[in-house]
């Protein structure tokens, strides 16, 4: 048998059923719709977890998952299929807006109401780098200034592996290098080819792992600004909109909502006032 030969019997087959009982129980869970297109990535992204698990078959591994009372096996399935890429400075005609238009205005009806407190969530922050952006960006704006205001970001995402990047906070030299001259001040070289967040920027922002599918989040306050962008794409018009719905909740009133220049709203959602493309405010 040749080495291509023995490649290929060692791939675990994923039949069209055993495709539905995972596609379905990512829905369920994660609010993720898998297609049929997606059936060549839930076979290779599982595949070599599934033969480290000693099993033969999806259909053996999707019993295991439903059958772990501790929920582990789900965190490491949704772990392996979801897709975490994301960059500094990531469409970056967003934060030119919020710094230049938004944060402005913002800030002066804050200080109109005698707060001092900023509140911004990065919802689905995968590894950190839309976070540590803002924390940058509001690190610039505000300057000597910033100790009169009391900041703080929130990034979330679902996987596990993705948040422990982000918490470390350090990244190849190839996203370090792609960000602008201004906030490469931002970065210490700590290897040939990484580089570390400072700390003062690390300090800015908490990550925490959650499911944006829960009913309720556990969150004590409200945000002002909330990026929510490139994740309703795995979603279907029913979850989108119900995940509209509770962003809108978790808001102030008078608070903008960034989304991922492939996504709308839609004219059905209501509770937020458009602005411009993939930009919206609660009203």
């Amino acid at each position: 048998m040749t080495s291509i030969d023995s490649n290929i019997s060692s791939i675990v087959r994923l039949s069209d059923g055993e495709f539905h009982l995972i596609s379905e129980l990512v829905y369920k869970q994660f609010g993720i719709k898998l297609t049929e297109k997606k059936k060549a990535l839930v076979r290779g992204r599982l595949n070599s977890l599934i033969k480290s698990m000693g099993l033969t078959s999806f259909k053996a591994y999707y019993d295991t998952v439903i059958n772990d009372s501790t929920g582990g096996s789900l965190l490491s399935l949704i772990d392996r299929i979801s897709t975490n890429h994301s960059y500094f400075f990531r469409e970056a005609g967003h934060f030119d807006v919020l710094k230049k238009t938004l944060l402005p205005e913002l800030l002066e009806e804050l200080t109109a109401q005698g707060s001092k407190g900023l509140r911004i969530w990065s919802a689905g922050s995968a590894s950190g780098e839309e976070a540590y952006t803002l924390a940058m960006v509001l690190s610039e704006y505000f300057g000597t200034e910033s100790y009169k205001w009391d900041i703080g970001i929130l990034g979330t995402d679902i996987s596990i592996s993705a948040l422990g990047k982000a918490v470390k906070g350090i990244y190849h030299k190839n996203q370090a290098g792609r960000i602008p001259a201004a906030f490469k001040k931002y970065f210490r070289r700590i290897e040939p080819d990484n580089y570390a967040i400072d700390e003062k920027i690390k300090r800015m922002v908490l990550f925490k792992r959650l499911n944006l599918m829960r009913e309720d989040y556990p969150f004590k306050g409200k945000f002002h600004i909330v990026f929510c962008r490139n994740v309703m794409i795995y979603f279907d018009r029913k979850t989108k909109k119900e995940l509209v719905a509770k962003l809108c909740r978790y808001m102030h009133k008078g608070g903008y909502l960034f989304i991922g220049h492939s996504e709308t709203l839609g004219r059905e959602v209501s509770g937020f006032k458009y602005i411009q493309p993939t930009v919206y405010r609660k009203w």
